[in-house]
């Protein structure tokens, strides 16, 4: 077991002048997360235990009920975002690969998930 005293732990004692939520400010004041910008993250050490083990109970939850878990990608085929009706969200973030196939930065997994429902 590592000891918090050897962690990467910078704490700060005023909260950020750009924190809303109250949950923003004790988890950046007890160092367990920093803010790179809007909607961007950086677990620091401490703050991705606690993550891990709040994954763990979760996953131990689940399995106990039986429900199945799985892992889809992030960057998925626009077809599948037209396809819903919802291709054409402004702040949906689009690219192309290699071979210039249209590709989007999901925001969530509905149409991943309706694609694999209706194959």
């Amino acid at each position: 077991m590592t000891r918090l005293s050897s962690y990467f732990l910078p704490t700060v004692k005023e909260p950020p002048a750009e924190a809303e939520a109250i949950s923003h400010v004790l988890m950046t004041r007890a160092g367990l997360v920093r803010q790179l910008g809007a909607g961007m993250w950086t677990f620091l050490p401490a703050g991705w235990r606690v993550h891990r083990r709040v994954e763990r109970i979760i996953r131990e939850e689940m399995d106990a009920l039986g429900g199945q878990e799985m892992l889809m990608p992030v960057l998925q085929p626009e077809e599948l975002w037209v396809r819903t009706g919802r291709s054409e969200i402004p702040e949906l973030f689009r690219l192309r690969d290699r071979n210039d196939r249209p590709l989007v930065l999901a925001m969530t997994h509905e149409e991943a998930v309706t694609y694999h429902d209706s194959r």
